[in-house]
């Protein structure tokens, strides 16, 4: 092996870059694809000047080599550095995030080394440092037991030998002297830890690739060690939660004078502070030097950069720059003010902030260094976290909510009539059920914390037990939190953090929202979710279901006494009671969507839905009505079908069942004339769900003219409504150019339309998902991911065949997928004119369109 010798010759300046080892100037073939990110980045600090220790980076290639047994030439490393110079190595992939090795600091620590330093620093703070070197060595380099060194108590010398003699003990070996062995031995270490596998299964769940490399670089310390003011630190010019200016770090002192500095460092303040001694206090001039060069990097590498450093007699030495850590908070805050500062474009601010980030912006989230006690897991379907005490029905989260306790509503799978309880509870737990199922749909159109499909919990609803993954029983009254963010059930309330929509965040959207090139609505059924639409800057309501306005229990004994009405005139008697109930939720939504297109779907669910299923049920809606509770019965289980969901729903309701739809169409036209007094006209987009073929949308429709025309004689005034098909059957996909001719736009319905494609209920998905994702059967979960091939090839077609039929015809999405960003990605590329989502997505969709059409000007 070729090395410089025991004392190195002085420092070749010139060295030639080759394939092994390349020395950082400003000028060095380095680049974060073949070097790692933490090498490009010395060689940027080298550019602006910085004072960086002497460094040498060795390529991705060059590390690979090293774990297959090709050590490059020692020699051509240690000839970079002063004679006796102690060496750190440190790892440098090309994305941080992707982990690494541990750096391996003092190499070249030896008898010689340790008496030099002791002249410059103290004999026992020389030996400390051999002393830890040797630790260090041991247990990341020869790979021996850390406990083999607990009993060592001795300091100084003596401690020093007593580390030297358990080392060879052990290792049977003496410790190696030779700087060269040292090194040699380090980077072995490092690169087969790389190579590994449990290291490469942790970084591929980072997102890395299989084939991820890593670079090493060698760099002389600079110990931050002698006899005037010496330490080491961390710098920053922001904070790491809020992204607002705060100067902020850490600094270890090593006060002057021998006695005090082989007492070991102490950790002062940066900044001058009534609790203590502070660097700015201490070294005021390397501090400000500090404060300057962090304004430098932030400036020129256009990034709020941490600064590693030393302080040696005063003098500062820039170890190495990190990207600031940051919260989804910070990040937005510090690509706004970076881009306010000049220092990036608008367009890029808004490409560096991860659009999933913001839904920990619009919700509350468990604090990072919160301490979690996991009882069970599930889907995550509704972002943000939520403590409550347990509840198992919705009349008792309400009955909470009116003590004003906090309550998390636990049930096998929700339903229509459990929306009530949805709306009084802090967050949401489920047995069943999958991202679009009932209560992850309706949870995130709530903003509701949310974790369905926890299957492997026990949901004991009878007994109002709850018993979690590893036999842990809570019951009714017991505090959990549900953190819809990563799927987790959590015993007790852990800390939370708040949501926070600030000045950057408006900034920020107005920034994306001047760039998308895709309308962005909202899903919302109530004027509570309207008036969050409104808030979140959401272009219109692209879906309002009006079956979710029947379940107030003002409604609900109306709505039955329609359902078991005999004769037409008995449906449309009960339906007048419902009709003003109606007209006011429609006015109210025109209202505070003023300006904007309301797309209300008419109704949807199967009847049996609004029928009770329990005895006390029966018993109460016999009462209302005032018929024997066996009639009840027989008629409840009558209208039972084998497959609801494929039965008697949607538009076969409008057509078998004319006096439902007859009767909403009035209430919004009527709500329509009652909003447009007080301010602009409203012109309402009415949508027919389940639509197969065109004959259904001709007799509709014909219905529903005929009711504009009477409200128009009745209120003297005129209006306009534009009459649309929710396109959510494979058949209505591929007839969409007849469909076309007789509807103003076509709004994609992806949930009922996957379901129907793949023959699979999205209520029970949940029970094999993870389990067909992590085989491979499906790359995603389609009702989480839009399945672009099969699904997206159905919709490609429906729009395609749609605009034939008619060219101006307008085009959506109005499923769950419209929120996702890789979903977006496939409806801008079909074509279609606006995507709508629950609406504390609509945030999300906002920013992902807006990157994704940046991304496209920029090729």
């Amino acid at each position: 092996m070729l090395h410089c010798g025991k004392h190195r010759s002085p420092v070749n300046t010139h060295l030639e870059p080759d394939a092994d080892v390349t020395l950082i100037t400003s000028t060095a073939p380095v680049a974060t694809p073949t070097h790692g990110g933490r090498a490009k980045c010395l060689q940027r600090l080298v550019r602006l000047d910085l004072p960086v220790p002497r460094t040498v980076a060795l390529s991705f290639g060059t590390v690979h080599g090293i774990a297959a047994g090709h050590m490059p030439e020692i020699g051509k490393i240690l000839c970079q550095f002063a004679p006796n110079a102690l060496l750190c190595v440190r790892p440098s992939s090309e994305d941080p995030d992707w982990g690494g090795p541990g750096a391996i600091l003092n190499i070249g620590m030896n008898d010689a080394a340790c008496a030099a330093l002791a002249d410059r620093i103290g004999g026992t703070a020389a030996q400390a440092l051999y002393t830890k070197f040797v630790h260090s060595y041991a247990v990341h380099v020869a790979r021996l037991d850390p406990d083999v060194f607990e009993d060592i108590e001795a300091d100084g010398a003596e401690g020093l030998a007593e580390s030297l003699s358990t080392y060879e003990e052990e290792a049977e070996e003496p410790f190696p002297t030779d700087p060269a062995v040292q090194l040699t031995e380090v980077l072995r270490s490092m690169a087969r830890a790389w190579e590994g596998t449990t290291a490469r299964l942790l970084r591929q769940a980072k997102g890395a690739p299989v084939d991820a490399g890593l670079g090493l670089v060698v760099q002389e310390m600079a110990l931050g060690l002698g006899r005037g003011e010496c330490g080491s630190g961390v710098l920053q010019l922001v904070n790491s939660d809020t992204g607002l200016p705060q100067i902020t770090g850490r600094y270890l002192s090593q006060s002057q004078g021998r006695e005090a500095l082989e007492a070991g460092p102490k950790s002062l303040y940066l900044e001058r502070d009534p609790r203590g001694p502070s660097l700015e206090e201490l070294a005021p001039e390397a501090f400000a030097e500090l404060k300057r060069q962090a304004a430098l990097m932030r400036e020129r590498l256009r990034e709020e950069m941490q600064i590693e450093f030393t302080i040696e007699n005063g003098a500062v030495h820039i170890l190495d720059g990190v990207r600031v850590a940051r919260s989804p908070r910070a990040a937005l805050r510090i690509a706004v003010e970076l881009a306010r500062d000049g220092i990036i474009t608008p367009q890029e601010a808004v490409m560096r902030v991860e659009p999933r980030a913001l839904s920990e912006l619009l919700h509350r989230q468990i604090a990072p260094d919160a301490e979690r006690d996991v009882i069970g897991s599930g889907v995550a379907a509704s972002p943000g976290a939520a403590t409550g005490r347990i509840v198992f029905s919705a009349s008792e989260a309400q009955a909470s909510a009116a003590r004003g306790e906090a309550c998390v509503l636990v049930r096998r799978e929700t339903s229509p009539e459990d929306v009530r309880g949805m709306h009084a509870a802090s967050a949401v737990l489920t047995e069943r059920g999958g991202i679009t199922s009932h209560a992850a749909v309706i949870g995130r159109g709530l903003g509701l914390p949310c974790v369905v499909g926890a299957a492997r919990m026990r949901f004991q609803i009878r007994r109002k037990v709850l018993v979690g993954e590893k036999g842990r029983t809570f019951r009714e009254g017991d505090v959990i939190t549900v953190d819809g963010t990563t799927g987790q059930v959590l015993k007790g309330a852990p800390k939370m953090t708040e949501a926070t929509l600030d000045d950057a965040f408006t900034t920020l959207m107005s920034w994306a929202d001047a760039e998308r090139d895709i309308g962005i609505r909202a899903n919302a059924d109530t004027p509570a979710d309207a008036a969050t639409a409104r808030n979140f800057a959401a272009q219109g309501i692209g879906l309002c279901r009006t079956e979710h306005m029947f379940f107030e229990t003002e409604r609900l004994t109306p709505m039955r006494e329609m359902i078991f009405a005999d004769a037409p005139d008995d449906r449309k008697a009960a339906l007048a009671v419902l009709l003003p109930m109606q007209r006011a939720d429609f006015t109210e939504l025109f209202r505070i969507m003023e300006g904007m297109p309301v797309c209300i779907r008419l109704f949807d669910p199967p009847l049996h839905e609004f029928l009770p299923t329990d005895r006390a049920g029966l018993r109460d809606l016999a009462e209302a009505l005032d018929l024997p509770i066996s009639d009840v019965t027989r008629r409840v289980e009558a209208m039972g079908e084998y497959n609801p969901m494929l039965g008697m729903r949607g538009v076969r309701l409008g057509i078998t069942v004319p006096e439902i739809y007859d009767m909403q169409a009035r209430a919004i036209f009527e709500a329509t004339l009652d909003a447009s007094k007080d301010g602009a006209p409203v012109v309402p987009e009415i949508m027919l769900p389940l639509v197969s073929a065109k004959r259904e949308v001709e007799l509709v429709r014909t219905r529903i003219d005929a009711v504009a025309a009477a409200v128009r004689n009745e209120r003297g005034r005129d209006f306009t409504y534009r009459l649309g098909v929710m396109v959510e059957t494979p058949r209505a996909c591929l007839r969409a150019d007849e469909i076309a001719q007789h509807a103003h736009f076509l709004s994609f319905g992806t949930n009922d339309l996957t379901q129907m494609t793949y023959g699979l209920s999205r209520d029970d998905a949940g029970r094999f998902m993870s389990e067909y994702v992590s085989q491979g059967v499906f790359a995603e979960d389609p009702f989480h991911i839009l399945d672009t091939e099969g699904v997206g090839e159905l919709l490609r077609i429906g729009v395609a065949r749609g605009r034939e039929g008619r060219p101006d015809m307008t085009m959506s999405i109005c499923g769950e997928h419209a929120g996702n960003a890789e979903s977006i990605a496939f409806c801008r590329a079909c074509g279609l004119d606006y995507v709508s989502c629950s609406p504390f997505r609509v945030p999300v969709a906002r920013l992902a369109a807006a990157q994704l059409a940046i991304r496209d000007k920029i090729g």
